[in-house]
């Protein structure tokens, strides 16, 4: 979510966009969008987050719905208690949320006990000692961050009391939002522009950068329109002049980031102020700019519904800023719940682990859908779509959302057992066998980047089993915390192919094939341009829910040192006797701990991790000379740790044939030649056949992804021809 981590690409999209639109054009969409608006006209207040017909909805929710009702009257609680509460402002701007962290175990930090004026504990959960805060250097400007929590609080404050004002007409609540307002409007200008980096005269005031000024801006709009009519003339130029203009011409609207989240933020801020003080020019630049809301729907939602960043927390991050305009553009007659907006829900339903959970690819956590219920309770409420419900049903229904605009009656929800699934546009390919929560499933990433927000891990996949993530993505650390560029953005730190012990240029791979034969889910996809000189093609195919065989070929103009990475959940249980293996200082590599190394190829390898509940396996097939590297990687902290596997060969052509069972079971890998129509043997990098066994079931897998006519051989001298990509053949 900052700043400079824009998108090179997507700047450049975003300006190409603008070039390729004469001034002259520009100039009258802005115009005619103005006029349109401004002969409509615009209601009376409020009419950012709820409208007089809004307030009516509310009314009867809080009285007929009893989640409503209680989620109500601890609304009002904490609006009471915050009448006698004094308006005291921090002395300064908020520090960079990404700094609040330990600098040497990269955790979130915990405020503790306040120590004097300004100042507090900062406890680091994993070293347990006590920090303090050092203004003078923003990456330890601890205390900076409790100073924007404060400002995000305080704008949260005049949406509170403004909405109970307009509930229940008490006028004490008014008056408190407007003090609120006022005391912002005296002291706005006073906060000196600073940014994450702490380097002042630019970023924002009350917050160090334009997203996180524009968030605060939101909630103190959306809250000053609902007690607009209690303020006088001079009121509302105070908080109109001193508030809101000078932090969209000073912060908001000299910030340009294409087609990303932030401007999605920006955009709303922008809009809600020109519908707010009647401003057309910025609510057409809001809607209709080449940054605006409009463009950031066309071409930053793919078309699967995902957002282009491709993390699943900037999904909901960008829904997140999206929806206050839109809801706003409904309440003045302007129609932006569009098709577009409307993938944005139904595409993460899709994406979701069996235990809907969204996986956490680049930089995200993983995300539960359940703790995105209350934006499923507005999307229902605007697009009436029942496979939202379940997910609603499966919620407290006491979010802020529902409140506002959750609807009372649901219909019967339309919850459906999802199979493998390639999401093409984004660049998931999903394999799932099995019933519900106990289904395993296994995502494979190959699509676009990402921008700014993008790993480098093509081909890299996550594996879910048992309940639970078996093989895991690291995720992201806070930007401020050096496992962040050290870890989480090497290619090291997922499972893919590391080439050289550098990590992978930013690529575009694709997918070749995938399907369903013979009962086995397979996908192959080509990681793309992530070396020069180097392509990998990945083959993965789902046998059953505790059976996944990985083809992994590897073509180079060169000779390499290849290590292909594998994290796994869980520890090291009987590992074959190694020797101690010193990792290099390269990226990520450094990281590794309790690392052995040990040599195999004439014989199959088999290594488990002990899980919480039983064992799973990982199988080596026998083949060429291979380093077996063992040791930990890294999970949220450098004491959260991982069990890691490097196969590592030096070579210039080779093949990987490896498996993993999920309940630690034993299987055979057998790889076989193969022939072309001439009777000649191929390479095994352009085709690969694999003989696996269970003792209780065996197949016969082919990966040709160059679609070459080619016979393998079966048992009983049968043969087999085929110019398919992925084939299966089961044995009677």
């Amino acid at each position: 979510m900052s700043e400079h981590q824009t998108p090179r690409r997507q700047r450049a999209r975003s300006s190409r966009g603008l070039q390729n639109l004469s001034p002259l054009v520009f100039f009258w969409s802005l115009v005619l969008g103005a006029w349109c608006l401004s002969a409509s006209g615009l209601p009376p207040h409020p009419r950012l987050l709820l409208d007089a017909d809004g307030i009516a909805q509310l009314k009867q929710r809080i009285t007929n719905a009893p989640w409503a009702g209680t989620a109500w009257k601890e609304l009002v609680a904490r609006a009471e208690k915050q009448l006698d509460e004094p308006v005291v402002l921090p002395p300064r701007g908020g520090n960079w949320s990404h700094h609040y962290v330990c600098p040497t175990h990269g955790a979130r930090l915990q405020t503790g006990k306040k120590l004097g004026p300004w100042e507090w504990e900062h406890i680091c959960p994993v070293g347990h000692h006590i920090l303090k805060g050092d203004p003078s250097k923003a990456s330890l400007d601890f205390d900076g961050n409790v100073f924007r929590e404060i400002h995000d609080g305080y704008a949260q404050e005049v949406v509170d009391h403004g909405l109970v004002y307009r509930v229940t007409g008490d006028e004490r609540h008014a008056k408190k939002a407007r003090e609120i307002l006022l005391a912002y409007a005296e002291r706005y200008l006073t906060y000196p522009l600073h940014d994450n980096d702490g380097n002042a005269g630019k970023g924002g005031r009350v917050a160090s950068q334009s997203l996180t000024e524009a968030t605060w801006l939101i909630d103190l709009i959306q809250g000053a329109d609902l007690v607009w009519t209690t303020l006088n003339d001079s009121d509302q130029r105070l908080i109109a002049d001193k508030i809101i203009r000078p932090a969209l011409n000073e912060v908001i609207l000299p910030s340009n980031h294409g087609i990303h989240n932030i401007q999605c933020r920006l955009n709303s801020a922008i809009g809600l102020a020109g519908l707010l003080l009647d401003d057309q020019s910025l609510v057409s630049r809001a809607l209709d700019g080449p940054v605006g809301y409009r463009a950031q729907l066309e071409q930053g939602v793919l078309g699967d519904g995902m957002w282009v960043e491709g993390s699943s927390g900037y999904h909901f991050f960008t829904v997140a800023g999206l929806w206050p305009l839109a809801e706003a553009g409904k309440n003045c007659g302007l129609d932006l719940y569009t098709p577009k907006f409307k993938s944005m829900f139904d595409g993460p339903l899709t994406l979701a682990m069996p235990n809907f959970v969204l996986p956490n690819f680049n930089d995200s956590g993983t995300v539960p859908l359940e703790g995105e219920a209350d934006l499923y309770e507005l999307a229902f409420a605007r697009f009436h779509n029942p496979i939202y419900v379940p997910l609603i049903e499966r919620s407290s229904r006491r979010g802020r959302l529902a409140l506002l605009f959750g609807e009372t009656q649901l219909p019967t929800g339309n919850q459906t057992e999802l199979g493998s699934r390639n999401s093409a546009a984004s660049g998931y390919a999903m394999l799932q066998s099995g019933p519900g929560l106990d289904a395993t499933w296994l995502c494979v990433k190959y699509g676009a980047h990402g921008g700014g927000h993008g790993h480098p891990d093509k081909n890299h996949f996550i594996l879910y089993a048992h309940g639970q993530i078996l093989a895991p993505d690291a995720g992201v650390h806070a930007y401020g915390s050096p496992l962040h560029g050290g870890w989480d953005k090497t290619s090291l730190a997922h499972n893919t192919l590391v080439v050289d012990e550098a990590s992978q240029t930013p690529a575009e791979g694709k997918c070749i094939a995938f399907g369903r034969e013979r009962g086995v889910d397979y996908v192959i996809t080509d990681a793309g341009p992530i070396y020069p000189g180097v392509r990998f093609i990945r083959a993965a195919a789902m046998l059953s829910p505790q059976l996944i065989v990985f083809v992994d070929q590897i073509d180079a103009d060169a000779p390499h040192t290849f290590d292909l990475a594998y994290h796994q959940m869980g520890a090291w249980e009987d590992l074959p006797e190694g020797k101690p293996w010193t990792s290099p200082g390269e990226a990520g590599y450094k990281y590794l701990t309790q690392t052995t190394t040990r040599t195999n190829g004439a014989e199959t390898l088999v290594v488990k991790t002990k899980l919480d509940a039983g064992h799973a396996a990982i199988t080596l097939a026998s083949g060429e000379a291979t380093e077996i590297i063992t040791g930990y990687g890294l999970l949220k902290t450098t004491e959260d740790l991982c069990p890691l596997l490097l196969q590592r060969r030096r070579a210039q052509r080779t093949v990987y044939v490896w498996a993993v069972t999920t309940d630690g079971s034993a299987v055979s890998l057998e790889v076989a030649p193969v022939h072309d129509s001439e009777d000649q043997v191929v390479p095994t990098t352009d085709v690969t056949s694999v003989h696996v066994n269970t003792g209780k079931r065996q197949w016969f897998l082919l990966v040709n992804p160059r679609k070459r006519d080619v016979v393998a051989s079966l048992p009983d001298d049968l043969q087999w021809r085929t110019t398919k990509a992925f084939g299966v053949r089961v044995p009677e």
